[in-house]
């Protein structure tokens, strides 16, 4: 597992290899697999939150959950093998290897769009995001951007000022678009027209992106970026800052308090802008030091591991893992939860649970 490699050998070493244009498109991809997805939701798309766009807020009631009900492509996904999902009211979207699949009915059954018929950038998606009628997708292909449901998709390139056309993660507020890309983050203030990228830590790779006002957080390759001044100047914290893994693939923050998602080091929590973390491991009952996903709600945290579901009612102090009881696949890559249904994207299929 490249996660357990990069955490084995010397950041040099690392470095060297991610760098490489030989190297680095294999190493991206087979982290991604092991990584993807820590959400990065904005809770505002959730009916019977009173909450303002782009900001986290934990609620109080959170559902539990004890049997998965599990879709396949026999339900009308794209592929069995699920990188994200996100879900407005009864609408659920689920980033497929084959497409962007979505529901209406609360995931009974799917339509699934692709590259052919629907203009994605490319059948790959990474993630998925959406903001009122509008549906972002990430893709391997450019970041593709509909306004009619899903029917047509109009794709933005690095001819639009993309790092890369490989999106790995988005973030939208307003008509403000952030794109993770392997080569930098890439800002658009125009709804996703134009682009400026900007490139990040030694090696530029942008694994998630997250915004609150003038605030941007990005999790990269060497560590958690920081910009207090809406992405003129970053501040960059590592493991000589308190994190337990450099390699963070996304972030979360609710309130005061922020949740890291890292390659190999379990889940890393800052209460004070990144001053010190907690490192929160399978000796915590994480099912996997690799953390893929993330949801909070209140007192509840729930996590998507490589191997299984995590549900803290703690705050995150201790998890109750669940690699079975219906789920796909124990490999999940992404977890949300909206009213009393809990959605885990896993590599054998979107698992519900109500």
């Amino acid at each position: 597992m490249l996660s357990l490699y990069f955490s084995r050998f010397s950041s040099k070493l690392n470095l060297a290899l991610i760098s490489d244009p030989i190297w680095k498109p294999l190493v991206l991809s087979s982290l991604l697999l092991l990584t993807t997805r820590c959400k990065q939701d904005d809770p505002n798309a959730q009916q019977g939150t009173n909450t303002q766009q782009g900001a986290n807020t934990q609620q109080g009631n959170a559902p539990n959950c004890n049997k998965y009900t599990n879709r396949t492509t026999d339900s009308g996904l794209g592929s069995t093998r699920v990188s994200d999902v996100y879900v407005v009211g009864r609408t659920v979207y689920a980033a497929t290897y084959e497409g962007l699949s979505i529901s209406t009915d609360g995931g009974t059954k799917f339509i699934n769009r692709t590259k052919v018929n629907n203009g994605l950038g490319n059948n790959l998606v990474h993630g998925v995001f959406v903001v009122g009628s509008t549906i972002y997708a990430a893709t391997n292909g450019g970041l593709s951007i509909s306004t009619d449901g899903g029917v047509k998709f109009t794709n933005r390139t690095t001819a639009n000022g993309l790092g890369d056309d490989k999106v790995l993660g988005l973030y939208v507020a307003g008509s403000t678009v952030y794109a993770a890309t392997p080569e930098g983050l890439s800002i658009s203030t125009d709804g996703g027209n134009k682009f400026t990228n900007i490139p990040l830590g030694r090696d530029n790779s942008v694994f998630g992106v997250y915004a609150e006002g003038n605030t941007i957080y990005a999790a990269t390759y060497d560590g958690l970026s920081i910009s207090n001044d809406g992405g003129k100047t970053f501040n960059l914290k590592t493991e000589a800052n308190g994190l337990s893994s450099h390699i963070v693939t996304k972030v979360y923050p609710v309130g005061n308090t922020i949740y890291l998602c890292t390659s190999a080091g379990g889940l890393n929590i800052t209460t004070d802008g990144g001053k010190t973390f907690t490192h929160v491991t399978t000796a915590n009952g994480l099912g996997s030091d690799i953390v893929k996903g993330i949801h909070v709600i209140g007192n509840n945290v729930y996590v998507a591991t490589y191997v299984g579901v995590s549900i803290s009612t703690d705050g995150g102090k201790t998890f109750k893992n669940t690699r079975e009881n219906g789920l796909g696949s124990w490999n999940t890559s992404d977890i949300y939860v909206e009213g009393n249904t809990i959605y885990v994207a896993t590599d054998l299929g979107l698992s519900l649970c109500s």
